[in-house]
């Protein structure tokens, strides 16, 4: 479930997800805070897994420069996007943000969270626009880090409604 409110000086997301990885369950409950150009201000993760609740906070000065829990954080810098493992929603984040054209091409890495301890590494990402498919819209996506490629199809607002093997909307 994701919450989206806001306008053109900025947006606040909440939302959750719950997963299973390698056996080990997981949950985790997130506040998104992003500028007007859909630049991630601030994260606010809070999860629980059978070795107990963890917390780690995101802020970006909207430059890349980034503070994890409240230390610098060089590794994710030039990072302009917060991606959560187990949440297809923030796939929407880079997609808003960039705003490319059909047959238009970028890079977008991200701060990556990791669902189960929450951990903060960075993921190097490509979007690229596809012609759309009525009002849908298409684009190749691929995470060299995961090794995987797809093509992640969203609706009218932005949002993800299929990203192969991972996610897909069911109503």
């Amino acid at each position: 479930m994701v919450f989206l409110g806001g306008g053109p000086d900025g947006y606040r997301v909440h939302g959750h997800s719950t997963g299973v990885e390698e056996g080990e369950p997981w949950a985790f409950s997130y506040a998104l805070e992003l500028d007007g150009g859909w630049v991630t201000r601030s994260a606010r993760v809070r999860g629980r897994t059978a070795s107990g609740e963890r917390e780690t906070v995101l802020e970006g000065d909207g430059a890349g420069g980034w503070l994890v829990d409240g230390g610098q954080a060089p590794a994710i810098a030039r990072c302009l996007d917060v991606d959560l493992e187990g949440s297809a929603f923030t796939n929407a984040l880079p997609v808003h943000r960039l705003a490319l054209e059909i047959g238009d091409r970028a890079d977008a890495p991200a701060a990556y969270v990791r669902a189960g301890d929450l951990s903060v590494e960075r993921l190097d990402q490509t979007y690229a626009r596809l012609d759309d498919d009525g009002d849908r819209r298409r684009y190749d996506y691929s995470s060299p880090r995961f090794d995987y490629e797809g093509e992640l199809v969203y609706d009218r607002f932005g949002l993800v409604l299929v990203y192969p093997g991972i996610a897909e909307r069911a109503a």
